[in-house]
């Protein structure tokens, strides 16, 4: 079975595109990006922080068995249009990768179903192959995944 998540990188631009149809209503989708709760069950991580508005702040953080930090991501949210978009910065600390911008479009298909549209852009090309040479695009599908199975739980 194919990924369901689509990434969309051309060559030569500094961006991507992410796309992920899911069988959740809209409200349902949009509370899983905007609700600590929702989000530390399908990204496995701790939120800090998660002020959901226009010039809030989020900050992140996993930590390993032992107790140890081992991967802590903040930003800053500079649109937020509860049910339709989310614009904010994404930065992981100790790591090579400069701060991206992120554009977070929700989108109704149908009662019961939606879409999530998320435009990346990086500092440079360079940037985000460099990202691409990760794990991402099975990353981002294993959180995807997680998040659909979540949520269903609220339905």
């Amino acid at each position: 079975m194919g990924l369901k998540t689509k990434i969309t990188a051309e060559a030569g631009k500094q961006d991507l595109v992410i796309t992920r149809e899911f069988d959740l209503p809209l409200d349902l989708l949009f509370r899983a990006y905007v609700e600590p709760e929702i989000v530390e069950q399908w990204m496995g991580t701790k939120v800090l922080k998660l002020e959901s508005r226009k010039h809030g702040s989020w900050q992140f953080e996993t930590s390993d068995p032992q107790g140890n930090v081992v991967f802590r991501a903040n930003g800053v949210v500079h649109e937020f249009v509860p049910g339709q978009k989310i614009t904010r910065t994404f930065e992981m600390e100790n790591t090579p990768f400069p701060v991206q911008l992120e554009f977070l479009e929700f989108e109704k298909l149908t009662a019961h179903t939606s879409k999530l549209t998320m435009q990346i852009v990086y500092k440079s090309v360079a940037d985000r192959d460099g990202m691409l040479k990760l794990p991402f695009a099975q990353g981002i599908n294993m959180a995807h995944n997680r998040l659909q199975e979540a949520v269903n739980d609220l339905k």
